[in-house]
């Protein structure tokens, strides 16, 4: 060994290096992989000793704490030399080497947010913007000219320059507002994504197994991996039990690759960002953060999308047409006016204007038309998205819901069906024993669990608790609430509980056994075990294999039983069928049922046992337990609700049949559809399963391929379905549905990486509240646009018209006014609009059919109507309103007038918003608006920024001051948006056809038709029971009088498939046993 490789482990004793390697020494082991590498270092056990750590122990919790450290900070020493994990894409993406390694501390910074000038800039993109600010600069450079030149008479003042101005700071108010509502926006996301990227790890710390956030890993950490992890940091395998990886996400390679120790010529390192497929390992930590693999590739770029929604995409198709269409407009117009200018001029009687009079009068034109492109181009329908997406996802966080895919918010809205888990997430999974039949013993309740125990001889209850305690990964531990309790699946935490409740310390028998071989639990098999050796051998051998799992498929796994007196003996029929009878009558209380089950083998045969197969037959019954997990609180309304929504429930668990539908019809899912169990449902043929799938609400023992193939078929059918699943192989169908939810406390990273929004409780009352805000935004959306496109008619058709027939060429509504008439129908109604909390009257309707057209014929209705009612308002007070306000032709007058019809215009707008806040023919346009308060701030900014600009805007709004009755009047005509709107709900849709009218999407089976159904298939099976009774009769009549009657063939089978004597039985004797009985042939 040369000098250079011998050097690492020569630096233990170095001043200033209180590590034996260096952190790149660690990361250069795993990329690339490198095992000569971590040969040369001295294997696996050289590097527990140069890291500082016990494989067995882990690290201790105060480590660094002392007189050095008076702030108590612990690992400062291990994270100034090794660095802080750090798994955020925003923490790579702008970590500064330089700048981290003159603090030594590789903690990565955040992100360097968009700052408010950026964002400001950004805003200032839009080229209608831009083009408007490069005309008013004109204007302004025109009227200071005219202000200044000969022909300005003296005694009046120099306000030319007004104008432009006004509009330069009319521009900057919108870019200004417009940035400020996307600084907020990123801020609400920023919040998301911290909460999103963190979760929690299990280690070994002070010898004790603990849960801690992903971020406060160290190097030298001894970390415990299961199946479904997403490894956060690199390490090298120390222990564990077939651990396979998936490091397709690291390195692109497909294959599962299996880990092992260095000494079995093994792969031992753990790349981060790689998934645990199956198995259990610990490992010890040797790259964090930036040194880690995944910093290095950037791995959490996978989780990096395109945060544009399919609602915000249709949205940007129709802005795009309205643009054009408002460019067509003010093109039209700016060529119309300047037809209109030049021909007045030529055929006037006055002298040709000017060069200086021209330009200024064509810069007035074009600021008009721009300023009509401004209006027109909907700009605030992306930001309505935007502003109800960000909006909606802050607040769905509160009710436990985290958007990690924002399209997930809007279409969670339309979702038509819900699979969903039953532990957990139904139910409450607070998992406790309460029945149990354990080698010959029952008990019914927990109080009689002492009684129990004194029952059962001392070795068999030393087995049954060796079964629990070793074939078993959860611990006791601070769970998040920071209290003690158990951690892990809740199963097991159970099952411990148990033992505790009789006084059993578990972590000394656990630790008194060797582990030879762990199968941890596959849902495809339904079990878990653990093969330990014994310290004192049995006749049998020196191993012993534990076996737990779903009761009938251990119980199959049975040949023999422990009896009441601790005597193995073999499981006849009879004494199966007992077993069989208490798994049923668990099931039917609608309790989880376990089973358990053990063998002791010989070294020889233990040695022969495979990795991926495990030894589950020729076992011994020790008993059945009955674990029961009560409804949520809430499940059975929640259940309601979704029916009433047109969303159909659907319940998918692991139980066995019984169990599932007995709390399938607590929760009210199961009425009269189909209850079938997984195996069952997958024999079917694929069109038998897309006919059975619409009236399936039970799928009990079913798989995670179980759900795939309910999901794959219900998709077919053109539903919008959404999907609850918390382990790794839920992956596919969490992937698969177009809404996947995921466990965030029980759920495994796989999980919740392949879905779209995580349930932070894991509560079933929680996808209601989803669906609320789904419907929530697309009806913000939708109530938006049709506010704005109302204003869009009515401001470009009366800046149209009123500048066509005025004498001047200038519209009615100048510049300036109509850019504040901008600023009020995008972004201050965007952010009125797209705040509306939901409410439970969302439940009340259907989903909206996937082919609905943003803007649905009500709406249209209420749209043309009231821009059409709008635009005779303002043209009439245009043309008469000199009469109705006794208004004369003097140019204070006219300002007067201007005046009166911008503040009409405004309050129309103010009171139609509110007329907009209901989409469909309802006529209570106020009820719940005291719930939002956004938009209660909203008008009132709205109204007082009017006042202001009406009184005191003077010459840069083109505004005068106004009479209170003046004032009265135009807030009363505005009002009129109110009754008209009701007027125009009124309206008779009976002309329309329904498919124009209804947009709402009629579930596949509706539940009346399956309750017809149901009744229907009584009525026949009833008739069979009648048809069997009347063959008993006649069966019983000939066996009476054999002599008396003519054998039909019918007859004849029966008497041949009976015993060798006839059997006589009476009319009156009938009963329905003998009717099922004559049953059976026609049903095999």
């Amino acid at each position: 060994m040369s000098t250079s490789e011998i050097e690492p482990l020569l630096r233990e004793g170095d001043s200033g290096s209180p590590f034996q390697f260096t952190k790149e020494e660690l990361a250069s082991l795993v990329d690339p992989k490198d095992p000569d590498g971590l040969r040369k270092y001295g294997g696996t056990d050289q590097i527990l000793k140069g890291l500082r750590v016990n494989s067995t122990d882990g690290l201790s919790s105060d480590e660094g704490l002392g007189e050095n450290n008076k702030k108590g900070v612990p690992f400062r020493e291990r994270r100034k030399y090794f660095g802080k994990n750090a798994t955020s894409i925003r923490y790579f993406l702008t970590w500064e080497r330089e700048r981290v390694e003159k603090s030594h501390d590789v903690v990565l910074p955040d992100v360097a947010s968009k700052s408010l000038f950026s964002l400001i800039w950004e805003a200032y993109q839009d080229k209608t913007l831009i083009m408007l600010s490069i005309a008013a600069l004109f204007s302004l450079g025109v009227g200071i000219s005219e202000d200044y030149s000969l022909r300005h008479p003296e005694d009046e003042p120099r306000v030319g320059w007004i104008e432009g101005t006004a509009i330069l700071v009319a521009v900057a108010a919108v870019v200004l507002t417009n940035a400020i509502n996307d600084y907020q926006k990123e801020k609400q996301f920023k919040k998301l994504n911290a909460k999103k990227e963190d979760r929690s790890v299990k280690l070994v710390r002070d010898g004790r197994e603990q849960q801690i956030s992903v971020h406060e890993i160290n190097v030298g950490d001894i970390l415990l991996l299961e199946p479904g992890d997403i490894v956060p940091v690199d390490g090298i395998y120390l222990s564990g039990h077939n651990l396979t990886c998936d490091e397709s996400s690291a390195t692109g390679e497909s294959d599962a690759l299996k880990k092992n120790d260095l000494e079995s010529d093994g792969d031992p390192f753990i790349l981060s960002g790689s998934k645990v497929l199956e198995g259990v390992g610990r490992v010890v930590v040797i790259a964090v953060g930036p040194y880690s693999y995944f910093g290095k590739t950037m791995m959490a770029l996978r989780g990096d999308e395109n945060t544009e929604t399919p609602l915000q995409m249709k949205l940007d198709i129709l802005a795009e047409h309205i643009a054009k269409l408002g460019m067509s407009a003010a093109l039209l117009m700016l060529i119309t006016l300047g037809l209109k200018y030049f021909i007045t001029a030529a055929i006037s009687h006055d002298d040709f204007p000017d060069a200086e009079e021209i330009a200024a009068a064509l810069i007035q034109i074009i600021i008009q038309a721009i300023t009509i492109v401004v209006v027109a181009v909907p700009e605030g329908l992306p930001m309505a998205v935007t502003l109800a997406l960000a909006y909606a996802t802050t607040q769905m966080l509160k009710d436990n819901n985290l958007v990690r895919v924002l399209s997930a918010c809007e279409t969670m809205g339309n979702a038509t069906a819900v699979c969903s888990d039953k532990t957990g997430t139904l139910t409450q999974n607070k998992m406790t024993i309460v029945r149990g039949f354990l080698t010959g013993h029952e008990f019914n309740s927990v109080s009689e669990i002492e009684d129990w125990r004194k029952d059962v001889n001392q070795q068999t209850f030393d087995t049954i608790v060796e079964a629990i305690v070793t074939n078993s990964t959860a611990f006791e531990g601070k769970d998040e609430n920071n209290k003690i309790d158990f951690i892990g699946s809740k199963t097991e935490c159970a099952l411990l509980g148990f033992c505790k409740a009789l006084g059993i310390e578990y972590r000394e028998i656990r630790n008194s056994y060797q582990f030879a071989k762990i199968y941890p639990f596959a849902s495809k098999k339904k079990t878990m075990t653990t093969v330990i050796k014994l310290a004192t051998p049995s006749k049998d051998g020196e191993y012993r294999v534990h076996v737990k799992g779903a009761s009938e498929i251990v119980l199959g796994s049975c040949t023999r039983y422990i009896d009441g007196d601790g005597n193995v003996k073999e499981l006849d029929s009879k004494t199966k069928g007992k077993f069989e009878k208490t798994i049923q009558n668990f099931a039917e209380g609608a309790l989880r049922t376990i089973c358990l089950g053990y063998r002791d083998v010989s070294s020889a045969e233990c040695s022969k046992f495979d990795d991926d197969n495990p030894p589950n037959d020729n076992l011994i019954c020790l008993g059945i337990v009955g674990i029961q997990d009560p409804l949520r609180p809430g499940v059975t309304e929640s259940v309601k609700a979704f029916r009433k929504a047109g969303v159909y429930v659907r319940m998918i668990t692991g139980d066995n049949l019984v169990t599932a539908k007995a709390i399938a019809k607590e929760a009210g899912i199961l009425t009269k559809g189909v209850a079938i169990t997984g195996p069952e449902f997958r024999k079917l043929s694929n069109d038998e399963q897309r006919k059975m799938v619409p009236r399936l609400q039970v799928l009990a023992r079913s798989s995670p391929t179980d759900k795939t193939i309910v999901v794959k078929r219900l998709r077919e059918l053109d539903e919008i379905v959404a999907v609850t699943g918390d382990g790794t192989n839920d992956g596919p169908a969490l992937k698969l549905a177009d809404v996947g939810f995921s466990m965030g406390i029980t759920g495994t990273e796989v999980a919740k990486e392949a879905s779209s929004i995580i349930l932070m409780d894991d509560n079933f009352n929680s996808i209601i509240n989803a669906l609320k805000w789904g419907r929530a935004v697309n009806d913000s959306v939708r109530k938006f646009l049709q506010f704005q496109l109302t204003v869009n008619i009515t401001a470009v058709v009366i800046s149209f018209t009123s500048a066509l027939l005025s004498d001047d060429n200038e519209s009615v509504l100048t510049a300036v006014q109509l850019l504040w008439v901008n600023l009020i129908m995008d972004t201050l109604a965007a952010l009125a609009l797209a705040t509306e909390p939901p409410t439970d009257d969302l439940l009340n309707r259907y989903p909206t059919l996937k082919t609905a057209s943003l803007i649905s014929y009500r709406m249209w209705k209420m749209i043309i109507c009231e821009a059409i009612f709008q635009i005779i308002i303002n043209l009439t007070l245009l043309h008469l309103g000199p009469a109705i306000f006794h208004l004369g032709d003097s140019k204070q007058d006219k300002i007067l007038l201007g005046t009166i019809i911008f503040n009409t215009f405004v309050f129309l707008q103010v009171f139609n918003e509110i007329n907009c806040r209901i989409i469909d023919d309802h006529l209570n346009v106020f009820k719940n608006i005291f719930n939002n308060h956004v938009f209660l701030i909203v008008q009132f900014v709205v109204i007082t920024g009017q006042f202001l600009i009406v009184e005191f805007g003077g010459v840069a709004f083109g505004t005068t001051p106004l009479t209170w009755y003046q004032w009265l009047a135009t807030v009363m005509i505005g009002s009129l948006s109110l009754p008209v709107g009701v007027i125009i709900r009124l309206f008779p849709n009976t002309c329309v056809p329904d498919r124009i009218l209804n947009e709402e999407r009629k579930p596949l089976v509706t539940h009346s038709e399956m309750r017809w159904d149901a009744a229907i298939h009584d009525v026949r099976n009833q008739l069979k029971v009648f048809g069997a009774l009347r063959k008993v009769r006649r069966n019983s009549k000939h066996s009476e009088h054999p002599e008396n009657i003519e054998e039909s063939p019918e007859s004849s089978e029966s008497i041949e498939s009976s015993d060798s004597e006839p059997v006589a039985v009476a009319p009156k004797k009938l009963n329905f046993a003998d009717a099922v009985h004559a049953l059976r042939p026609q049903n095999q």
